[in-house]
């Protein structure tokens, strides 16, 4: 029975890429290895067994930590129907959630009508359902050492990328020749709202008719 390390789960509104402003339920899974210096969620990197908690104290928690609950498919279908969220909408998110199989999870949720979003560096296999929609945000370069692998960037519904220098952009450019990337949605994410980084992600949008995420959640102040 798969179980899924899971570090928060909450409801919100989506502030990035393709479903900005779409309320949705996000599932944050723990672990990571890619090693992104201007990563906002460190603390989903580790997995330590230390920091396995219960499913209450993972809910209740005040603030960002390790900790971690793990949870079936079924604990969590049962825990979104308990919570008595509205949102349709559901966010597999990390940490790397692709480090997992997703596919019982996205199936559950779609039997009931929700549809699902996988959010994820490219650097592992991607296994989720037909109908997931699949957010790439292609972590070049990074720390850990990992490629973007192919298959990721092929299965992209949309790829959403994180820049503030010319050099970002100029690797991006190079990943989409290389795998040949053509009519996939393109976003272009200021690194941190850093003014000099969205000055350059709109000047680079309205060049290549590629389109702005802006992290709308950053901006209102909400998780």
């Amino acid at each position: 029975m798969i179980q899924y390390k899971i570090n928060e789960l909450f409801e919100t509104i989506q502030g990035e890429g393709s479903f900005t402003g779409q309320p949705s339920i996000f599932i944050r899974l723990q672990g990571c290895p890619v090693g992104c210096s201007w990563c906002d969620t460190k603390h989903t990197w580790q997995i330590d067994l230390s920091d396995e908690v219960s499913q209450n104290i993972m809910l209740t928690k005040v603030q960002e930590t390790s900790q971690w609950a793990d949870m079936t498919v079924e604990q969590i279908l049962a825990l979104v129907k308990e919570k008595g969220y509205q949102a349709k909408h559901i966010v597999i998110t990390g940490g790397e959630p692709c480090m997992e199989d997703l596919t019982p999870l996205c199936g559950a949720f779609e039997q009931l009508g929700y549809s699902t979003q996988v959010e994820t560096s490219g650097t592992f296999d991607i296994r989720v359902s037909d109908n997931c929609w699949v957010t790439v945000s292609p972590k070049i370069n990074m720390r850990g050492g990992y490629p973007i692998l192919n298959s990721a960037m092929i299965r992209a519904n949309e790829i959403k990328h994180p820049i503030a220098t010319e050099q970002h952009v100029s690797d991006l450019k190079k990943l989409l020749a290389e795998h040949k990337v053509d009519n996939t949605a393109i976003y272009l994410q200021p690194i941190s709202q850093k003014p000099r980084a969205t000055e350059l992600a709109i000047a680079t949008c309205i060049a290549n008719n590629w389109r702005l995420s802006v992290q709308v959640h950053k901006y209102l102040g909400i998780e």
